[in-house]
């Protein structure tokens, strides 16, 4: 992303922007946890840089904090409007997927709330119960900076902070996250079964209750609803794979996480998110929705 070269009033431009550089992936990464999409993550951090480059810092101690302050104020703004676009979106949503690997086009804080299922869980919280918790919990802000972006008192910020934290544990507890070996295997495993079109070890591979998931956001053909039943999401992944063949399938990280980025004709097609628990898959998670793709 270019940045402009405006520095605020007694704050050199170099060293405004060495700053900024230094600060720029906790910007975006507020953005991204408090949103779950990578474009309004983009235009939140230019804004931040804007209005970075137009300030007078000189009273500013902790520029980070400032400038992840500048960042979730914002996004709350988007946030409560974007529930109300939730409601009218087209079939499930799923969070943006963000690429974080070494290839990564974005530079983020990666630890577990920047992965689609900690998103999932974030997406259930009222919007001051997610920024509470993103600022506190993830990124340390005290409790009067918080409270001057919801606007409301400090003890009420501590209170969103703790109902969001009560919540995000006993979703944690109850799907627990799998270890990175165990994750690899699963999709070494998934990945040759769908290729081959072998039904029986998808199947195997599938917890009996297992979900399937498919964001299309009403821009491409996919299952406006949830499919249930291990046997049943086998049915329609191999069947899908006969008539949308990929001409290649990657082990890619999103979100801290390994995950499958499907290619056809050259370009990303899906990018698949899983659940694993004890060596199943329980939930998988599919976004085809171009417009969230179309960044990669």
């Amino acid at each position: 992303m270019g940045m402009p070269h405006a520095p605020g009033p007694g704050e050199p431009g170099d060293l405004l922007e060495t700053e900024w550089e230094a600060h720029r992936p906790a910007v975006f990464g507020a953005a991204y946890r408090l949103l779950g999409s990578v474009a309004d993550a983009e235009d939140v951090t230019q804004d931040v840089w804007l209005r970075a480059a137009g300030a007078d810092l000189r009273g500013v101690s902790d520029f980070r904090a400032w400038l992840v302050t500048v960042a979730a104020r914002r996004s709350y703004d988007i946030l409560k409007s974007a529930r109300m676009r939730r409601e009218t979106y087209v079939g499930p949503w799923l969070p943006e997927p963000l690429l974080t690997g070494p290839d990564a086009s974005e530079a983020v804080l990666v630890d577990e709330s920047v992965g689609t299922a900690m998103l999932l869980i974030m997406e259930e919280l009222s919007p001051p119960e997610r920024v509470a918790f993103v600022l506190h919990d993830v990124f340390g802000l005290d409790f009067g900076r918080i409270a001057d972006v919801l606007g409301a008192s400090v003890p009420a910020a501590r209170q969103y902070a703790s109902r969001a934290r009560r919540r995000v544990a006993k979703a944690r507890q109850a799907a627990p996250r799998a270890p990175r070996a165990e994750r690899e295997r699963v999709l070494a495993v998934f990945r040759a079964a769908y290729e081959a079109g072998d039904l029986a070890g998808l199947v195997r591979l599938l917890h009996p209750d297992a979900v399937y998931v498919t964001d299309g956001g009403g821009k491409i053909a996919a299952a406006r609803k949830l499919i249930h039943g291990g046997l049943r999401v086998a049915e329609v992944m191999v069947r899908g794979g006969r008539q949308w063949r990929p001409d290649r399938i990657d082990v890619v990280e999103v979100g801290g996480e390994l995950a499958l980025l499907f290619r056809r004709e050259g370009r990303v097609y899906s990018v698949d998110t899983l659940q694993i628990t004890d060596g199943v898959i329980t939930e998988y998670r599919r976004v085809i929705n171009p417009e969230k793709l179309s960044h990669l």
